[in-house]
């Protein structure tokens, strides 16, 4: 790696990092987001028969540990192992396939609106950089959606 090679991944690691950063440190206030917008939307029925607590724990797994999820050491099998569980947990508490993948989707949604709300991104380098973090934070939560409806299925 050359010295332009060099300083551009450590400043994309910088920025890559303040974002998944700003998003675990923010985790209440996402999840807390989030649970009221499942708590408003009507086609997410069987989570309105859960209690908070139990609602808001779910959702602050992914929000606290994204670095986790995102990271590049992470394995496409452990995320494959994680939510083919979820997808067979969520069957067997009765949720409709259609009702968790909108569940994630809220999810992410509402990780974007904080970065974007938050004035991080003040260069077009930073925007580069935030678009590169959105690319893997997408390939994420594609894998999600796609192995808790593989798990899903698999419960029968």
């Amino acid at each position: 790696m050359d010295k332009d090679d060099q300083t551009r991944h450590l400043y994309q690691t910088q920025v890559s990092q303040k974002l998944v950063d700003l998003i675990e440190h923010n985790a209440t206030e996402l999840t807390n987001a989030w649970l009221e917008d499942v708590r408003k939307e009507v086609s997410l029925p069987t989570y309105h028969r859960f209690g908070n607590i139990e609602l808001y724990e779910r959702a602050f797994r992914v929000y606290s540990q994204l670095g986790k999820w995102i990271s590049r050491e992470t394995t496409k099998e452990e995320i494959a192992r994680d939510y083919m569980e979820l997808g067979a947990e969520r069957k067997k508490e009765g949720f409709a396939l259609a009702e968790i993948i909108r569940a994630l989707i809220l999810i992410r949604r509402n990780l974007w609106k904080k970065v974007m709300t938050e004035g991080l991104l003040d260069t077009t380098l930073d925007l580069y950089q935030a678009i590169e973090m959105n690319n893997r934070v997408t390939l994420f939560f594609d894998r999600a959606i796609y192995y808790t409806a593989v798990g899903y299925e698999k419960e029968g």
